[in-house]
């Protein structure tokens, strides 16, 4: 059965290129990405954890962690890593799964068997502290994913957990917002004393909060 937005992140133990790690408690009260690559010594997944590798500054401002997953065993994660940081400039410094029995690829809905039986998608899970899946993004193995995109993602995730907003198309930090649906205007005066402009009833667009 897919896992879908608003599910309950599957726990697991695994180990990965920094030990041996259980799940929960290592996200524990913190937002998590974790995404998957389809196999290592791959042309596409060197450059995606180089890069990932590079954002780490970007993560940590936001409280998140990061873990990648692949389905090859550790002793191939070492030698990658080391190709990695050698091609992309970049040291891998966050944990990458080993999954050779594809179990947590399974529980997460990672392998698509109309696209391959045995190689993982290029799936993307944005795990909230509570633990549920707020965002999911799936790419065919061909295609690189873009991670200034999904850091956007997590601002608006972030964002609209903490005020009643929503992010428009295009949103980026410091851009207008739109009042969550779910306020009635008088509920929205109490929460944006400043008012807001409202082109229809049901757009109404504030700067974006503060905190």
């Amino acid at each position: 059965m897919a896992l879908l937005i608003g599910d309950t992140a599957p726990d697991f133990e695994a180990e990965t290129t920094q030990g041996h790690i259980h799940f929960y408690d290592y996200i524990d009260g913190k937002w998590a990405v974790l995404f998957s690559h389809p196999k290592n010594f791959t042309p596409i997944c060197t450059t995606e954890l180089g890069y990932t590798a590079k954002l780490k500054p970007d993560f940590d401002k936001r409280g998140v962690v990061v873990l990648g997953l692949s389905v090859d065993e550790l002793k191939n994660h070492d030698v990658w890593s080391k190709d990695i940081e050698e091609t992309q400039g970049a040291a891998l410094n966050f944990p990458l799964i080993a999954d050779p029995t594809r179990e947590i690829a399974t529980k997460y809905g990672m392998i698509h068997p109309n696209a391959d039986n045995s190689l993982t998608v290029r799936a993307v899970y944005v795990i909230g502290p509570d633990k549920k899946v707020k965002l999911k993004i799936e790419y065919p193995a061909s295609t690189g994913r873009n991670f200034d995109e999904i850091l956007r993602a997590i601002d608006s995730l972030q964002l609209t957990a903490r005020h009643s907003v929503s992010t428009p198309v295009n949103w980026k930090p410091g851009e207008d917002v739109v009042i969550g649906g779910n306020l009635t205007d008088e509920a929205a005066k109490a929460k944006f004393p400043g008012g807001w402009k409202a082109p229809r009833p049901y757009l109404r667009i504030v700067p974006q909060p503060q905190g």
